[in-house]
């Protein structure tokens, strides 16, 4: 995926825009770059960096007495290199995305036989924020031009431009990936976390609706075009992506988190002694679902912070389930003998949780149970850069589909609907597989719930096929 943030400030920014970025870390992990403008020298600065096998401020903070002005953007993330710098028509910009662009071939053909270019190449590909860039300037205005990204592109993208008067910030068409706008004296800030804002004395301001675009000073907020009434908001996000303390469309990620585990056991029939949380996201759910059950709440698995954060998870698979295991320990004490009850947020390929469950065992755990914060992921999604599902079989309900009906892709909405036959085999397959006592997923109707938003406003379409280009 990938988070971005940007400042304007009337005095240096690059403090303010270092730490808000790094702020990001969770969404992102294989590029880091920020991009300053200095108005007195008229002079952009940027610089890019690997992440993928360290973190953002070992990258930056050598360099950062580099980076002159009182504007500027950052980016972490798990696409291409990025800010990209363009001169054009419109002036002078930088921009960062967070964007998934899935008829990439067909606008880059396009482009080329216009006579257009591509310089920054990724690994041999088009960069996707070049490509963005360059369906930008085809505008005769920057908000012409970036509507001509959200009419164009398949998939969604949300983009910071670092301009000569500003920055302007646009959502993505209908809203999956979100942009909340900090304020504070003589600053304003747009950031992909609202987490960025309070050590640094920022406030929420506004959130953007879906294709909504603003121009930030330091005195204040433009906007230039209005938002959609529609929307799909990622629903993933409460569920994995969001740390803690963010808030998106005014819904607090932890708080949706706890009251999905509290509906869950307050319904929940399985006799447990404690409720656990698989760190870091599946914690939340957990203390729902134990004040919702009535038992307690025993960290039973520790993560191991100092060197193995969440961001840090390397490209390759071998390497992630690697990580996956090395990052969570097992506190023996608090598994010998009981009955425990884990709260995940998902079940993607199943690696992890067939690692995690075995160890469980081996530390003398006498019932291993557990619940996972949203319903089966069932479509990989289309729509922005979900890393862990990038195709269909990835996901270990396609595998077990496959093998069930002889096609990954018969009867989906059979096995997606919570209660059929197909679903209640579907799951108990799963808990086999993984020497489960029990194992149960939120429906969609408590997650939505939880949220406290419209159907029709949140994307779900991981979970049951729907979405909209």
């Amino acid at each position: 995926m990938g988070g971005f943030f940007g400042t304007v400030s009337k005095a240096q920014c690059v403090t303010d825009l270092f730490y808000g970025t790094d702020y990001n870390s969770h969404l992102g992990t294989r590029r880091g770059g920020m991009a300053t403008y200095d108005a007195e020298k008229k002079q952009f600065t940027r610089s890019i960096h690997n992440l993928e096998s360290t973190y953002f401020r070992t990258k930056f903070e050598d360099e950062l007495n580099k980076f002159v002005g009182n504007s500027g953007i950052g980016i972490i993330s798990d696409t291409d290199a990025q800010p990209i710098i363009i001169n054009s028509h419109l002036g002078r910009f930088a921009i960062v995305t967070v964007a998934k662009i899935q008829n990439m071939d067909e606008l880059e053909a396009e482009l080329l036989s216009r006579n257009m270019h591509f310089a920054e190449l990724s690994s041999g590909k088009t960069n996707q924020t070049e490509l963005v860039a360059l369906l930008i300037i085809q505008g005769k205005t920057f908000v012409e031009g970036i509507e001509n990204v959200y009419n164009r592109i398949k998939g969604s993208c949300s983009m910071l431009l670092l301009t000569e008067d500003g920055i302007i910030a646009a959502r993505d068409k209908w809203g999956r990936t979100p942009i909340v706008i900090g304020r504070k004296e003589g600053a304003y800030a747009a950031s992909s976390e609202s987490s960025s804002f309070p050590n640094l004395d920022y406030e929420i301001h506004s959130y953007l609706g879906p294709g909504e675009i603003v121009r930030l000073c330091a005195d204040g907020v433009e906007q230039l075009r209005k938002p959609n009434e529609q929307m799909q908001v990622c629903s993933f996000l409460w569920v994995y992506y969001g740390f803690p303390t963010s808030c998106y469309e005014d819904r607090n990620v932890e708080e949706v988190r706890f009251l999905s585990g509290l509906k869950m056991g307050q319904t929940d029939t399985s006799e447990v002694d404690c409720a656990c949380g698989i760190p870091d996201s599946g914690v939340g759910m957990a203390l729902g679902y134990a004040e919702g059950k009535g038992v307690p709440y025993h960290r039973a698995i520790a993560k191991y912070t100092p060197t193995w954060p969440r961001s840090f998870t390397p490209s390759r698979q071998e390497l992630r389930n690697l990580v996956a295991k090395m990052k969570l320990i097992p506190n023996r004490s608090m598994l010998q003998g009981k009955r425990l009850l884990f709260c995940d947020d998902s079940i993607v390929r199943g690696t992890q949780l067939r690692d995690n469950v075995k160890v469980l065992y081996e530390c003398g755990a006498r019932e291993v149970h557990i619940r996972i914060a949203c319903p089966p992921l069932i479509y990989a999604c289309p729509f922005i850069g979900f890393t862990a599902s990038r195709s269909n079989l990835e996901l270990i309900t396609r595998r077990i589909i496959k093998e069930l009906e002889g096609d990954e892709n018969k009867n989906l909405e059979k096995y997606a609907r919570t209660g059929s036959p197909e679903y209640e085999k579907l799951v108990d397959i799963i808990r086999q597989r993984f020497g489960l006592n029990s194992l149960k997923f939120n429906t969609l109707e408590t997650l939505v719930e939880s949220i406290g938003l419209p159907k029709c406003k949140l994307c779900t379409h991981c979970f049951d096929g729907t979405g909209c280009f």
